[in-house]
């Protein structure tokens, strides 16, 4: 009866003995287990973070530099002819690149420049396909990221260029992040791709010679035809007056302007800034205005009121074209 118990207990030792060694073991291989997953998962990240920095390494391009101060491909004087016949057509297939909206920039160098070109128009279809023919090949040749914005008045009230000028202004900014804007009228289109078509440390008077006048400046404050003012520039005047209905005033307008700022005015050497004009007449409704010379002695009174800051208009439409951005607008009337 005495060896019964001591048998049952030396078996429950020799149980708890084996529970042991088996939970010691099934920990073991546990950890060894987890240990070698946890390796074999970081070995797979490492080698794919090298393969992605390899991946990434043979597609990244070289970061491009910026064009050279001076354009390499400008080819100087021109020869500007009106006499033979251009379609949008022929403009077009010659400027494959242009994208639609009438907006080109550099594909081997960064642009020095972001340039809206602003023309004020009604009417002159004529006119602008020799503009468009021109202007394309030499703002490219020039290197610069720009858009052509040809701005249009509707309706046949009496025309206003420099109120229209002031939405080319605004309706170009909406679009991108232009720094510089070239208003140009559209029948005017320079002899030497060298009269660059940019900003300035100074607000720049581009067609300072034209055929029509002898090929020489008509008095030393001019700024008309074609000029170019950066953001800050354009701002500082309150932009362009809105109150001039009809032809003339708005250039010396603008000039009083820039005086009055403590800014001078800039332009190219007289064979450099040598333009041609497409010669018209005068258009119905922009008769001359006869108010322009009272107006232009009030500018310091009116300028800080009448400008950007007192704009309005309303967007008739919107046309993404090949060549160009036409926008069509209600200006109001005189």
């Amino acid at each position: 009866m005495a060896a019964g118990p001591c048998n049952l207990k030396g078996v429950s030792t020799l149980l708890i003995c084996v529970c042991a060694i088996y939970l010691i073991l099934g920990t073991l291989y546990a950890l060894r287990f987890e240990e070698s997953r946890v390796f074999v998962t970081s070995s797979w990240a490492h080698l794919a973070k090298v393969a992605m920095r390899g991946t990434k390494k043979n597609v990244t391009e070289p970061a491009m530099e910026l064009c050279p101060e001076t354009p390499p491909r400008l080819v100087g004087p021109l020869h500007i002819e009106f006499k033979y016949s251009v379609s949008m057509e022929l403009v077009q297939k010659v400027n494959p690149e242009v994208k639609e909206g009438g907006h080109w920039r550099p594909r081997d160098c960064i642009a020095r420049q972001k340039v809206a070109v602003i023309i004020p128009f009604r009417h002159r279809e004529f006119h602008l396909k020799y503009w468009l023919h021109y202007l394309h090949p030499i703002l490219q040749r020039q290197q610069l990221d720009y858009g052509i914005y040809v701005i249009n008045q509707y309706g046949e009230t009496t025309f206003n260029r420099a109120k229209l000028m002031n939405v080319g202004y605004a309706e170009a900014l909406k679009q991108y992040d232009y720094e510089c804007i070239v208003f140009s009228d559209v029948d005017i289109v320079p002899m030497d791709d060298r009269n660059l078509y940019k900003c300035y440390s100074q607000p720049r008077h581009l067609s300072v010679a034209l055929d029509q006048h002898g090929f020489r400046l008509m008095y030393p404050r001019l700024f008309g035809g074609v000029t170019a003012l950066n953001k800050k520039q354009f701002n500082t005047i309150n932009g362009f007056p809105n109150n001039y209905w009809g032809w003339g005033g708005e250039d010396d307008d603008i000039s009083n302007r820039l005086s009055l700022k403590n800014m001078s005015i800039s332009r190219p050497d007289m064979k450099t800034g040598r333009c041609r004009m497409i010669r018209h007449g005068r258009d119905l409704h922009n008769e001359s205005n006869p108010k322009r010379f009272d107006y232009i002695k009030k500018t310091r009174s009116t300028m800080e009121k009448d400008g950007i800051n007192s704009l309005k208009y309303k967007v008739i439409k919107v046309e993404q074209n090949q060549l160009f951005t036409n926008i069509t607008v209600d200006i109001g009337t005189l």
